[in-house]
């Protein structure tokens, strides 16, 4: 016979006669228990008044107030409610009826193990999508923040090398900030009926608004604090936003691409998209705002000539701006997309 029984947050165990609700034990009597397991294991089933009599209080002549006063304390420890019962329905002059569904805790382990493993395994992969999303963002931080340093760098060695670690410091840390937005942002998507384009791309475009809007905020009053005047229009929501809903869509898709390769490449291509289409509206991304440091800082080492003469313009212009920002883009969504993608890969079972 089965001894222990589940049902909503209870377990009855018959066996060592204890009534919990999780960590804690709720004291009953030995009739009231009796009564309690005898409603529990036909649940579903009328007792009626004799049947108690017989198999509770076995056989001894009791007044219908003890058996209405043992019924009342259950109710009163389950947390029931006579006018609205959830566990014991009273059947007007035939006796009682318990109507909760009973398990037995054999048979509820069972139920809510799959349920378990489901949510665990959401969550483990909402995180392996944040972190290594984040970490390929650091990694096109890293790339772009190298490649600038020793293109924008002066002649003397000395301002060079500092000039060099300035730069990948600083892409590194916006790199990083921003694509620890946008990951997030894509991984709540895990969260949804289904991994739609609706919420990835909307989340990746939420998380990269947030970390645009917010950095600008602060470094725009860093550089007013600090220098007593503003940059100008550097990279902020707008830009965040629509890179954000790139990688998103990247990934959405990449989910999709048969092989490694293709998911890379049509992140990459989702990401130049944006970028080109942000600077041709005017927005920035992070060459276009160390240009207007450049502008405002007159004393400033950074030669960013070097850069716009290697795509034909003698000083930064819009077609230095619109290149430099679609392989920025590319860079930056193919990253944290192949991150993501080996991530998943070798976390699959």
């Amino acid at each position: 016979m089965t001894a222990s029984f589940a049902f909503d947050r209870f377990i009855l165990d018959t066996r060592e006669r204890r009534l919990s609700a999780g960590d804690e034990q709720i004291e009953l009597n030995a009739r009231y228990f009796d009564a309690l397991a005898l409603l529990v294991r036909e649940q579903g089933r009328l007792i009626s008044k004799d049947e108690f009599l017989t198999k509770v209080w076995n056989g001894i002549p009791v007044t219908d107030e003890a058996l209405t006063q043992c019924i009342k304390t259950l109710r009163r420890q389950l947390g029931d409610d006579a006018s609205r019962p959830r566990f014991i329905e009273t059947i007007a002059k035939h006796g009682y009826r318990f109507i909760a569904t009973v398990q037995t805790v054999e048979e509820a382990a069972q139920a809510t193990a799959p349920v378990d493993a489901h949510r665990e395994h959401r969550w483990r992969r909402f995180v392996t999508i944040a972190v290594a999303g984040t970490l390929g963002g650091a990694a096109a931080g890293l790339a772009g923040g190298l490649a600038y340093g020793f293109a924008g760098a002066s002649d003397a060695l000395g301002g060079a090398i500092s000039l060099v670690l300035i730069l990948l410091c600083l892409c590194l840390l916006v790199a990083t900030i921003g694509a620890a937005g946008v990951s997030l942002g894509i991984a709540t998507s895990v969260f949804a009926p289904r991994r739609s384009l609706l919420w990835m791309t909307v989340g990746g475009a939420a998380g990269g608004l947030f970390v645009g809007a917010f950095g600008k905020l602060i470094g725009l009053d860093a550089f007013g604090l600090l220098i007593g005047q503003s940059p100008g229009n550097i990279t902020g929501g707008p830009e965040g936003l629509a890179l954000g809903a790139a990688v998103g869509f990247g990934a959405w898709a990449a989910d999709r691409a048969r092989t490694f390769g293709r998911a890379v490449l049509a992140a990459g291509a989702s990401g130049a998209a944006a970028g080109m289409v942000i600077a041709l509206l005017g927005g920035r991304l992070m060459l276009g705002s160390l240009e207007l440091l450049e502008r405002h800082l007159p004393r400033s080492r950074l030669r960013l000539e070097t850069i716009s003469g290697m795509l034909g313009e003698p000083e930064f212009g819009r077609l230095t701006q619109v290149i430099t920002a679609l392989i920025e883009g590319a860079l930056f969504a193919a990253c944290i997309v192949a991150a993501i993608q080996i991530a998943l890969r070798r976390n699959r079972p």
